[in-house]
Parts: C-alpha cells; structure tokens; sequence
C-alpha cells in the first residue's frame, strides 16, 4: 500500500513496534507506516477484526487487548514477544473521549477515559521498557492531544488525562535516557473516524479550518509520519518532547478560540452517552 510521507524503506528493519488502537484512525495510519518503513509491527486493539485488518495491510500481528486492563497488556506483550521476537518501539496510541460539562461525568466515565487515555499509557509502558532495558535501546512515542495545552469546554477527564500524558512522557524521558527515548505528539483536529462528528458537518469543520492557520484539518498520515520518524535514528537526539501538529491552531487567536468553543459547546449537546 503507498504510504503518503513515509520515510525511506528499510530505515526501520529489524525494528519491531506495538502499536495500541491500531485498528482505526490515526492508529492504522501508524501500522501502516512504520510497516513501510520495514518495522515488524503488532496491532493492539480492543477490536478483533479492525486490528486484523489493519495487520493484514501492514504484514503484521493483531492482537485483541483492553490497554486499561494491566494483566491484558502484560498477556499481550508476551505474545508480542512470541510472535515478532521482541519490542523495540512502543506507540500509544489507544484514546477515546465524551463531551459533555464537567459535573454530569459519571465516577463510571471518569474512569473508563481516564482509564484508556492515562492508565493504559502507563500499563502498556511499565510492561514494555523492562524489555527495552535488556536489549539496551527503545523508543517511545505517547499520542497526547492539543487538548493537553488548550482545553476545550466538555471534556474535562481527557483533557486531564492528556495532560498527566505529556508529564508521563517527559519523566519518563529522564528516567531512562540515554537507553530509551520518550516522546509524545499532540494532534489537533485530525481527519478520522473519532473526529467524523466535527469534519462532517460542513458548519464546524468551516469553522475549525478558519481558526486554523493552515486552513484545513489535519491527516492520519500526517501525524504518522511524524510519529515514525521519531522511531528512526535521525531522531537519535530528541526525548521527553511534546511534538504539536496541529496546522498553527494552538497559536494565540481569540477568534480561533471563540470558533472551537461554539464547536465543542454544539457538540456537548449532542454527545452525553455512558461509555
């Protein structure tokens, strides 16, 4: 499958990478990827048959896991082991969200995104980087969000949640260095299935492309590359960093934040079911 802005073949052979919610979205984009780029990769995912499908693109393994759930991620990391012989690089990726005012959070919501977006962050990292240390090399890249630097209204636990991940991240960084290196990525608004809501509707998505300076929603592909290049040796010098890729949208603007607030207050009318 041609990759649009993958890096050069074979700059990631003998590279064998885990990726969790890897079976949609920016995930699939990343399996993709770093398939490309000659990485042997695993595709984690609470859903069987995307993750298959994504690894049958990407000539690699699917794998069914709940990252939230710390016995699933250490099952799933053996397995990883067994069948593509090792973890070199980690991407976690697996997220998910609800938009509505703070104070109508269930303790069950609270958790459950709390749970996928900070805790499965750290459970999928405590089982892997005991691997990374053996071998004596390793990289990490944690998919954060925009939301971690500018939050939007109604979405108070994964703003939280990605925030606590870009701290994560770079503790993580000086913890580990110089053998394993950590990083993060912040997306803006990025053209996938979770994000359909906005980029659908034709009001919102106008709205966000003219709060944005370059003037359009950000690609899957996009912040792949991003994320693979951060995997190769050319980004042997780079940890605890939080890479934005977000077309300038976290730039100063009130108008941009007056556009995003309409987007985010019609979308918590909308969006209130129990996860």
């Amino acid at each position: 499958m041609l990759v649009t802005g993958s890096p050069v073949v074979g700059v990631l052979d003998g590279h064998r990478a885990i990726v969790t919610g890897g079976g949609s979205g920016i995930g699939a984009a990343v399996c993709r990827h770093l398939a490309a780029a000659g990485a042997a990769v695993a595709v984690l995912d609470r859903n069987g048959e995307s993750a298959s499908g994504v690894a049958r693109e990407s000539d690699g393994v699917a794998i069914v896991c709940d990252v939230a759930n710390a016995a699933a991620v250490a099952a799933a990391v053996d397995e990883v082991v067994r069948r593509i012989g090792g973890v070199t690089d980690l991407i976690n990726n697996a997220g998910m969200g609800r938009n509505k005012p703070l104070h109508e959070y269930s303790d069950k919501e609270w958790d459950v995104i709390v749970g996928v977006n900070l805790t499965g962050t750290f459970n999928c990292m405590r089982a892997v980087i005991p691997l990374m240390l053996e071998a004596g090399r390793g990289c990490i890249v944690n998919n954060a969000s925009l939301n971690a630097l500018r939050p939007l209204p109604g979405e108070a636990p994964y703003s939280a949640a990605k925030a606590a991940v870009v701290n994560l991240t770079m503790t993580a960084a000086v913890e580990y260095a110089p053998r394993i290196r950590v990083n993060c990525v912040s997306p803006g608004l990025i053209e996938t299935p979770l994000t359909e809501m906005v980029t659908s509707n034709a009001e919102w998505r106008g709205a966000a492309e003219r709060g944005t300076p370059m003037q359009r929603v950000g690609t899957a592909d996009e912040v792949a590359a991003l994320v693979t290049y951060l995997c190769t040796d050319a980004a042997a010098y780079i940890t605890g960093q939080n890479i934005v890729i977000d077309g300038g949208a976290s730039l100063p603007s009130l108008q941009a934040d007056s556009l995003l607030r309409t987007i985010m207050t019609n979308m918590s009318r909308e969006t209130s079911k129990e996860p």
